[in-house]
């Protein structure tokens, strides 16, 4: 064994290191993205039990379950997106490993977003970041705090009214930034989709999907414990479920952070 890897279980053994949670709980209750009605809308998760050390299997317990894709804490590949369609290695089961894997980069707006809930990360913003903190490298998880997992309640995490959805996310400048100047793996956001809640008024609509998409780059949705991560120095995995010709899964991400 390497001594990287060696060093690495033991600082996790003796609590170095810490295993984060970013993933929300997946159950029937689970919130889902509202599309208009003329659209497919995702359905919600089930589950029913196959046995339980019963008649129907006497030594053990499973279940069956189904789900869309991008229900719950979920993952974005690019063939998700019209602007992805085209690329090679462009769904769940055809991206590399290693992609899954990368520096996290959190940036925290949840001070904004409880102010603004349409609050949208700036590319001056993003500047004000790298002051601090250094250049966001490539191949690294931008992740977006906004604190907007501690919304249990559905109806205020999805926070709709009459002209939709209303949650921070980034603005499309922003996107484009860390899409073909940072090369990021993808960001990161605690909201339902990652996209704003208003982005469908945008041009072009959806602007984050459109342009991280089209750039080879993924989603991650629906994270929580952003605030348990520093502004550096975790590293992120996050492995989709490897569904040929998947446009994304429901997954666990993890954190590993001092």
């Amino acid at each position: 064994m390497s001594q990287v890897l060696q060093q690495l279980l033991e600082e996790l053994a003796n609590g170095k290191l810490r295993v984060i949670d970013l993933t929300q709980p997946l159950s029937p209750q689970t919130p889902l993205l509202p599309l208009p009605p003329q659209f497919n809308n995702t359905p919600a998760f089930k589950i029913w039990e196959l046995s339980h050390y019963d008649e129907r299997g006497p030594a053990w317990y499973w279940n069956g379950f189904e789900t869309g894709e991008h229900t719950g804490t979920h993952f974005d590949a690019p063939i998700h997106w019209v602007s992805g369609k085209d690329l090679p290695d462009n769904s769940v089961d055809r991206i590399p490993p290693r992609k899954f894997v990368g520096p996290a980069c959190v940036i925290d707006i949840s001070a904004d977003a409880a102010v603004d809930a349409n609050y949208l990360l700036t590319p001056d913003r993003i500047r004000q970041w790298e002051e601090k903190h250094g250049r966001i490298p490539a191949g690294a998880w931008v992740l977006l705090r906004t604190d907007w997992s501690k919304r249990k309640d559905p109806k205020e995490y999805i926070n709709a009214k009459e002209n939709g959805p209303h949650t921070p996310g980034l603005a499309q400048a922003t996107s484009a930034l860390l899409a073909k100047e940072r090369d990021v793996l993808g960001v990161g956001v605690e909201t339902v989709g990652t996209d704003a809640g208003q982005a469908f008024t945008f041009d072009p609509p959806f602007p984050n999907h459109y342009l991280m998409h089209g750039s080879g780059k993924f989603g991650l949705a629906s994270l929580c414990n952003l605030d348990q991560l520093p502004p550096t120095g975790a590293v992120v995995i996050a492995a989709p479920l490897k569904i040929v010709g998947g446009s994304g899964s429901p997954l666990r991400v993890i954190a590993i952070t001092p």
